[in-house]
């Protein structure tokens, strides 16, 4: 919920204004992903930074993110 609260306040223009609020944001692709929880899980996402929109593609464990399966 922290996230989700944080996340709808903001007016993203780039990643770094996302690194403003979420220091380990990374790009991957054309998604952008977040460590949740204590870098528990992973919040794979799309910033349409246009639209001022994030669409929420996957919430992973670290270990279902880190075997790849969602990035093909």
């Amino acid at each position: 919920m922290n996230w989700y609260r944080i996340t709808k306040r903001s007016q993203w223009g780039n990643l770094m204004d996302v690194r403003r609020d979420f220091s380990h944001a990374d790009v991957v692709g054309r998604r952008t992903v977040f460590n949740i929880k204590g870098n528990t899980y992973r919040l794979i996402t799309r910033v349409n930074y246009r639209t001022q929109r994030v669409f929420i593609l996957h919430i992973l464990t670290h270990e279902e993110y880190a075997n790849g399966a969602w990035n093909k």
